[in-house]
Parts: C-alpha cells; structure tokens; sequence
C-alpha cells in the first residue's frame, strides 16, 4: 500500500512591526510624491495592501464637479502596485532581518501600467487596494482597485515591476 505524505498548510506570513513601521514611512513619507496625493496606508500583510486617499483642493481635476483627477488615481493605484510587490518580496524572505529587506526595494520600478476609469472620483475619501498575482525573478504581475467611501468601485489598474 502506497503511503502519501501529508503536508500540513503552511502558517501565515506575519511581518514583524518593524518591517510595517519602516515600509510604511518610505512609502509615506520618503516617496515624496505620495505624500502630494496624501496617500496612508491602513494595511500592509503578504498577500494584499489597502490605503486610503482623503480629498483635497489640489486633487481635483474637474471643478465644476469637484472630481478627483485621473492622474491622481492613476499615480495612486501605480504607487499601490509597487506597494503590493514590496510586500510580496518581504514576505518571499522572512529569513533576512526587517532591514535587510527593506534594502530589496531599491531596483523596484513600473515597466508597465494599465488603468480603466470605470466612475468619476466624487468624494471626500477613497480606499486604494492591490495584491500581486505573480512574484517572478525579474518582473511582478498586480491588480489594483480604487473605490469610494461607499466601497463602489471606480476605477481598476495592473501594473508590471522591475524587481531586479
């Protein structure tokens, strides 16, 4: 009688509160940019990042409608991609020390970025989500979505990394 192994599911990836700490504060804070559009993180884990926009007089791109530009939503959710892919590649070496992996993002780079504006940006506040959907060697493959405060969605976008 032939015997199958039985493997048992893999525990979760946890990252350490350093590693969220410090990638929180580059992605904020040291990518200047973000800090224009006002991006937050609410949520960094392996396998999906969530942030949030709040509205601001010098996000708007139409003023009679008070409507987010579309190249806010588009830095945003091209800001996200890359912010899913530091994630991923953290969580492929949880054997490196928080720091040392915070190293690993200095190659990272948008090759590639599609956005489908599928609603206007009306409101005060909108959430921003991404995961990656394949960590290769060279190039990263993500998904992202914009939503509103109401948790509609309004616009959608993939992106392709440079990781190395």
């Amino acid at each position: 009688m032939a015997h199958s192994k039985s493997s048992a599911p893999a525990a979760p990836i946890v990252f350490e509160p350093e590693f969220i700490q410090n990638l929180a504060r580059i992605f904020e804070k040291s990518i200047v940019f973000n800090t224009v559009l006002g991006l937050k993180i609410d949520s960094i884990a392996p396998e999906r990042v969530v942030a949030h926009i709040a509205m601001k007089p010098e996000l708007v791109g139409h003023y009679s409608f008070n409507r987010l530009h579309g190249g806010v939503i588009s830095a945003g959710l091209d800001a996200m991609g890359g912010l899913a892919v530091m994630a991923a590649i953290g969580a492929r070496h949880m054997d490196e020390a928080p720091m040392q992996r915070l190293h690993r993002f200095s190659k990272l780079g948008t090759i590639d970025l599609r956005i489908d504006y599928l609603r206007p940006g009306i409101g005060e506040r909108f959430e921003l989500r991404a995961e990656v959907m394949r960590l290769g060697s060279r190039v990263a493959s993500t998904r992202m979505e914009f939503l509103g405060a109401d948790g509609k969605l309004l616009s959608t976008g993939s992106g392709a990394y440079i990781v190395s």
